[in-house]
């Protein structure tokens, strides 16, 4: 909602695994290409989703997850 209210052109996506392993789920691709598509509708690009670990983190687009 805040990227809506700020009329932002792009986002980018960050959360952690408790696990310390940021290797991305099943559901985090999911809700990343939902996400993504939502995007679209509304105008706003997501640049990336980045999930952080222990000491470490993987980038979604660098992986190409997405």
């Amino acid at each position: 909602m805040p990227a809506i209210l700020s009329n932002s052109v792009a986002i980018l996506l960050t959360h952690n695994h408790p696990s310390g392993i940021p290797t991305p789920s099943k559901d985090d691709i999911n809700i990343t290409k939902k996400l993504m598509d939502s995007g679209k509708i509304l105008g706003i690009d997501v640049l990336d989703h980045v999930i952080v670990g222990d000491d470490t983190f993987v980038s979604m687009k660098s992986e190409s997850y997405i």
